[in-house]
């Protein structure tokens, strides 16, 4: 009996953990969808030529990093 109580309270625990650790995650997802229409906003509100040479430089930034994390 003390067998099958021990394996209900972790089973209990580890689906505690798994909640709480689900919860955190969707909370991330919201925060990062967020964020990514904040940029896409203040993107749209920029004139096309001064939107053009920020997503230009975003991508040539982009380009350095990943060229840095090759070498």
């Amino acid at each position: 009996m003390a067998k099958r109580f021990m394996w209900v309270a972790v089973l209990a625990t580890v689906a505690a953990v798994l909640i709480a650790v689900l919860s955190q995650l969707r909370q991330k997802h919201e925060e990062a969808e967020t964020a990514v229409q904040n940029i896409d906003d203040q993107l749209d509100a920029l004139d096309p030529a001064t939107r053009a040479a920020v997503v230009a430089e975003v991508a040539s930034q982009e380009v350095d990093r990943a060229r840095g994390r090759q070498s």
